[in-house]
């Protein structure tokens, strides 16, 4: 039996909350919580798979410091942009 899309929405905005470090359970959880009710399952489940990545890697793709894999690239952008402050100095 699959999970009810609106379920898997709500595990994985609670997957983006409790994180392993505060930068990525604040980048994330911003994150999930505005995005991921426009989301299908096929992009919810792109998002899911970037939840299973390390930390360390997560906050090194968003906040610009390495580039995030070819699958990952859009989402990555897309979670950068409303980290501002969190990951670099607030755009002037």
């Amino acid at each position: 039996m699959t999970e009810a899309i609106e379920t898997t929405r709500k595990r994985l905005i609670m997957r983006s909350m409790r994180r392993g470090i505060k930068e990525m359970d604040l980048i994330l959880s911003n994150f999930a919580s505005r995005a991921l009710a426009g989301y299908d399952a096929d992009a919810l489940q792109v998002y899911e798979d970037l939840l299973e990545e390390s930390d360390l890697d997560l906050y090194r793709w968003v906040s610009g410091q390495q580039a995030a894999p070819a699958p990952f690239a859009p989402l990555v952008a897309d979670i950068a942009k409303g980290a501002t402050g969190l990951t670099r100095p607030h755009a002037t």
